[in-house]
């Protein structure tokens, strides 16, 4: 039976402002500061993110969300994963809720394009790890400060492998309408010094679309890995765009999460430009 209940806001007012005046106020100050100055030529095909709260890790995913904001009548679909933190998953579950909800309004999810993913083994519907999860939550508001009328679908990725990833994303891959949105820190925890060179090394191997080792380089490493084997197959290129921890923004440094942002552009002359900076 389809669920017919909204998924409200599980981490507003913890990892973002609870209202929708503050909240609007906060995402918009955070683009504010990460805006370029550059006129962006083509969308990004994908993003990688960071989810921890605005104060610590919204800088850094604001460096990517910034860049879709020339195209937000163009993107109509936004696929978000991100790691499963609280209910064990065996595989990808999508929701069987509507629209999910922030302080900012509803977002439709795209029923349409999840019904095409139900034949597939690694593919589950699972509302539970979705109730919860704030790695998918806290990209939400962004998306609906930068782009206009969009549609979700969202995967809460559990134990599965990249090839099982990819082949979900492959089949959602669409055109110039739908962007892919991975979710995912970096290490975690580890003294300042340290974690930057853990972050470097793993925001290395992304950039040369290498899969990562394990998932203490980044939470997310099985979208992440995902998305480079798909990155492969379609000539995707990465550009780093922000790396950084939470020492850096507003945390001390003896025990620090990384987090990084990436834009993967389709191989085309305009759009490699655009990706400069």
């Amino acid at each position: 039976m389809e669920s017919i209940t909204v998924r409200p806001p599980a981490v507003a007012g913890l990892f973002y402002a609870g209202n929708a005046t503050a909240l609007d106020r906060e995402v918009g100050a955070l683009l504010a500061e990460a805006a370029t100055g550059k006129e962006e030529l083509a969308p990004p095909k994908a993003l990688i993110v960071p989810h921890a709260g605005y104060i610590y890790s919204g800088p850094v995913a604001a460096s990517a969300f910034v860049r879709l904001a020339p195209f937000g009548a163009q993107i109509r679909r936004v696929v978000l994963l991100g790691p499963c933190h609280r209910v064990a998953v065996r595989g990808l579950a999508v929701p069987l809720a509507p629209a999910f909800a922030t302080p900012l309004g509803s977002i439709p999810i795209d029923r349409a394009a999840i019904d095409t993913l139900l034949d597939m083994p690694q593919v589950v519907r699972h509302d539970g790890a979705h109730a919860e999860e704030h790695s998918l939550e806290v990209q939400l508001p962004f998306l609906q400060r930068v782009l206009d009328n969009f549609a979700l679908v969202p995967l809460a990725v559990g134990y599965a492998s990249a090839e099982e990833v990819a082949e979900v994303l492959d089949r959602l891959w669409g055109g110039p309408e739908t962007l892919i949105v991975v979710s995912s820190d970096l290490s975690h925890y580890h003294p300042y010094a340290d974690a930057q060179r853990r972050d470097r090394h793993t925001a290395d191997a992304i950039a040369h679309l290498h899969s990562l080792a394990d998932h203490e380089q980044a939470c997310g490493a099985t979208p992440i890995n995902g998305l480079i084997e798909i990155a492969q197959r379609r000539g995707l290129t990465p550009r780093l765009l922000d790396l950084r921890n939470s020492g850096d923004t507003a945390g001390d440094k003896l025990r620090v999460v990384g987090y990084a942002s990436f834009a993967f552009y389709e191989a085309n002359p305009a759009q490699r430009q655009s990706g400069n900076g």
